[in-house]
């Protein structure tokens, strides 16, 4: 991969996430000024994860099929860009329902398509280890970023431009799309049933069952950290400080990871994230005190950082060639997508049924069958040196 690639999938990454830490803090608060209700804003919210459940895996379906990626990450950028620009002529709920329903299913599929092509090139170089962190950590650095830029722009001049700057992403993002460039993908025809003999290895399912239970404990940390951190009596700017922490401490795990995955086996990485995943939650849960807190969020490294980076490599394990697309999609489906969902609306009857540390046992339990899952995988047999 050469420094211009390498740039240009830095940029990828860090304006698809940027566009995230737009949409995940503030659409909700544009959507209010709109006039919705809560329960309005829920359901639009809500598109963020359910499109994930169907999006991704028919994109990388249709990615494996043409054995095409970047082709069709320029397509739906451009498509994306494209749909956000409505947002300017919507009016009624039901608008803004199809809207967000329809933009977020073509964005979907960036992200899967995008790390499977990243993957792709640096494996083909055998620079996994070295480079995959240190280009990753540009979608947190553009996360950071955006929420820092979007909070003091919205404060000053008011939530009412929240379109202009997701347009303003988009549409670069689009462009950035046209310096992306892979190995050529080997053209081979789809043998019908392949995807469902990698299935049968209960292997896989162990891994992407430890993927679900990771993201369904983090669903809580997504939708209500926030509203934690404000019942015990911390202003926003208080708030936004915390969330910078724990992604300034994943953007520090990529800069590293070389050293961590070149010395660990990936379900070793795993399962170290499991624990920390366990031990985090209970600090949230049951010492909610500031450098209790900071810690905790410090953790992030781990429980993000380090789960995303080793299931990423894991993954190749079983899906390559023409399944890597579709292998990617299906851990972004089955985690993001099933696990986001379910962990938010679980987290949601915890937060209003019982105690909201509750909704943080939740997770510190998830955790705790995540590792159990990862702990099934079968021992692999090395060739004696």
């Amino acid at each position: 991969m050469t420094p211009s690639v390498r740039w240009a999938f830095g940029s990828f990454f860090f304006l698809y996430f940027a566009y995230i830490g737009l949409v995940s803090p503030y659409a909700s608060l544009f959507f209010l000024d709109r006039g919705f209700s809560v329960i309005e804003i829920a359901v639009l919210m809500s598109m963020l994860q359910i499109t994930r459940i169907v999006g991704p895996f028919s994109w990388g379906w249709l990615s494996d099929y043409l054995s095409d990626r970047i082709r069709i990450i320029r397509f739906c950028a451009c498509l994306a860009a494209v749909t956000f620009l409505c947002i300017f002529f919507l009016q009624s709920y039901i608008a803004f329902f199809i809207w967000m329903f329809v933009l977020h299913t073509i964005l979907s599929s960036l992200m899967p398509l995008g790390e499977s092509a990243t993957v792709h090139a640096l494996f083909k170089d055998n620079s996994f280890d070295k480079r995959y962190g240190r280009l990753r950590l540009w979608g947190s650095i553009g996360f950071i970023a955006m929420v820092l830029f979007a909070g003091e722009l919205f404060q000053r001049k008011g939530i009412e431009l929240y379109p202009i700057v997701g347009a303003v992403i988009l549409i670069f993002l689009a462009l950035v799309t046209f310096r992306l460039h892979e190995p050529k993908m080997e053209r081979r025809k789809m043998v019908k049933g392949e995807l469902l003999i990698v299935l049968f290895n209960p292997d896989v399912r162990w891994f992407l069952l430890s993927g679900f239970f990771m993201i369904f404990a983090h669903a809580a940390l997504y939708v209500f950290y926030s509203l934690y951190l404000a019942d015990l009596g911390y202003d926003k700017f208080q708030i936004g400080l915390f969330w910078a922490l724990g992604v300034g401490a994943e953007v520090i795990f990529f800069y590293f990871q070389s050293k961590v995955l070149s010395r660990l086996d990936a379900e070793v990485v795993l399962q170290i994230a499991f624990g920390i995943g366990v031990f985090r939650f209970i600090l949230i849960a049951f010492f909610p005190v500031t450098w209790v807190l900071i810690l905790a969020q410090l953790m992030h490294a781990g429980t993000f950082g380090a789960h995303h980076s080793a299931a990423t490599k894991l993954l190749q394990r079983w899906f390559t060639g023409p399944l890597q697309a579709r292998g990617q999609a299906l851990m972004a489906t089955v985690s993001y997508g099933l696990g986001g969902t379910l962990g938010g609306l679980v987290a949601g009857w915890l937060w209003e049924a019982t105690q909201p540390r509750n909704v943080f046992v939740m997770s510190a339990l998830a955790c705790g069958l995540a590792g159990m899952a990862i702990g099934k995988l079968r021992p692999r047999h090395y060739p004696a040196r």
